[in-house]
This record gives C-alpha cells, structure tokens and sequence, in this order.
C-alpha cells in the first residue's frame, strides 16, 4: 500500500518537475507557487481543472487522486497547502460465513401428556409393583439447574437481502440436550423401547438427545455496520436424532449406561430465535413436535434458552 501512495503522490505532481528550476515561481518557506502550480517538498500539484496524464485531478482550489480505495487530496493549494490521504472502508460483503458458533443454556419439557388415559394399555409405560406405581408427571421431573442444552454449530451464513439490514441466515450443527431427572424414570430397550418407575432412588439419572440440525432464520440489524448495536433473527430449525443415551448412578447398581433410540422421535422441528444486544447474544428454541413418538402417548415439548458465542 505505500507503493501506491507514493505512486498516487508522484502521479499529482511529476509532470512539473522541472518548474523547480522556472525563475518565474514565488517560493514561500517550503511552498513553491507558479500560476495553477503548487510545490509541496518534493511534490507538485497542478490546480488547473481536467485530469493530467497520471491521473491526477484538479478542481479550483482543492486536487486529487483515487488509486484503489486510498484516495489523495490536496486543499488550499493558493496558501499553506494540506495534503489528507484517506482510506475507504471496503464495501461490506453481500455473504458472510461464521465459524463454530457454540451454545450454552438450560433446557426443560413442557408436559401436555394427559396420564390418566396415557397409561392405559400402554407397552411403553409400564408399571412393575404397586409400590412404584405407574408413570406420571412426576416421573418425568427435571433438575432445572442441570438440565442443559449445549449446540455446536459448524457454520452459519447470512446473505443480504435488503441493504446490510435484512438477511437470510442458515447454518448446521449438532443440538444437544441432557435432561436431569429428579425422579426413579429409567429408560430400558430389550425386544421394544419402554420406561418406567424403577424400585430404587439415583444420585445421577440423565438422558441425551443429540440432532443434526438445519436452522433458516430471518435476521434483523437495526444498525447496519455497527456491532454495538441490536439485532434479532426468528426461524425455524429441522433435525434429525443422530444419537440418544441415558446414564444413572445408584448406590445398589453403580454406573450404567445405555444407549438406543428409545422411541423418541427421530425428527425435530423447531421455533427459534436470537437476540443480539451489542457482543452479546441470546437464544432460544421451542420444539413443535414431541420428544418421544406419537405411539408413546408422551406429550412432552422441549425448550432451551442461553447465551450464543458468535461473531456476528
């Protein structure tokens, strides 16, 4: 870039280099002044109007020379001559790109599950003695604290369609979800997927959903090309369970672990959105469909809210 500045400079003045030597130029300190000529140091600037062979051009009192987005400009070329080199930002990209954007937040259920004729004649939820009962709303109460969504996006995009203030913004990544009972629920896949109210209490009971996940979102800037300002987006998102699990923790069985689907339902879709307040971002997810299968008779909804690390 000085190459080009020095070239910019050379261009406004190299072909009046020989004036120096013209007797008929009134020099003032380092100011050399000949009719439409200026002298600046080493630099000529030529006042007259129209465009010189380098490039160089001049209106009235002020000269000037664009080379790329650096732009020369001269004023007050009849006295104290002042010479400003500017840089113009570059235009701002109609695609941007966003890598490994991560979430981290608490997740819950919503429950509409009606138990009462949910258990009924049900293979899923099955109860084993009188003293542990059938399932209910109970059995599915979570830890809030502990009950986590982590999202690991490997890219998003937003593509401009109104002005640097409107996007469509699309991603993938991976959403997951890890639900903390506080209850004796406990998730079993023998010949069929079912669960029930075990006989004995857990220090850990969690079970992970994890999708692969495609968020499309319609994203706000109320002030373009400032990062301190507010934004928004609203979408939807579609996924798909790539992997499920539950693990518990007793003082009567130790570690287990198990792994399978357990008839939740294989694909999510989603409401989400995303609140941009100078860095700082938030987010949310609502599913539109339930985490288990239809035929289970579990109407349970999840919903996640956090904080977003992301560029933009």
């Amino acid at each position: 870039m000085k190459n080009k500045v020095l070239t910019a400079l050379f261009s406004i003045g190299t072909l009046f280099a020989a004036a120096q030597s013209d007797s008929s130029y009134t020099k003032t300190d380092s100011v050399l002044v000949k009719q439409d000529t200026v002298k600046v140091g080493n630099f000529y600037i030529i006042k007259k109007g129209g465009e010189n062979a380098n490039g160089a051009v001049s209106v009235g009192n002020s000269a000037t020379v664009q080379i790329g987005n650096v732009s020369i400009k001269a004023n007050n070329l009849d006295n104290n001559p002042v010479i400003k080199i500017e840089r113009k930002k570059p235009a701002p990209k109609k695609i941007s790109t966003n890598w490994w954007i991560v979430d981290l937040g608490f997740a819950g259920n919503r429950d509409e599950t009606n138990y009462a004729t949910a258990v009924v004649n049900n293979n899923y939820l099955r109860t084993f003695s009188p003293a542990s009962g059938a399932p209910n709303k109970q059995t599915f109460n979570v830890n809030n604290g502990k009950t986590t969504n982590l999202n690991l996006w490997f890219f998003m995009q937003k593509v401009s369609i109104v002005k640097q203030a409107v996007f469509l913004k699309y991603g993938m990544g991976m959403e997951m979800y890890n639900f903390r009972y506080d209850s004796r629920v406990s998730y079993r896949k023998e010949s069929f997927p079912y669960l029930y109210n075990d006989s004995i209490s857990f220090s850990k009971n969690k079970l992970f959903a994890g999708y692969l996940s495609v968020p499309l979102m319609l994203h706000v800037n109320t002030t373009p090309g400032n990062k301190k300002g507010f934004s928004f987006s609203a979408g939807v998102s579609a996924g798909y369970l790539v992997g499920s699990r539950v693990k518990q923790k007793s003082e009567e069985r130790g570690k287990q672990k198990y792994k399978g689907d357990f008839d939740l339902s294989p694909f999510r879709t989603a409401l989400i959105g995303e609140l941009g307040i100078g860095p700082v971002k938030l987010y949310g997810s609502y599913s539109l469909n339930t985490l288990h299968d239809s035929y289970t008779r579990l109407e349970q909804y999840p919903f996640a809210v956090g904080i977003r690390f992301s560029n933009w």
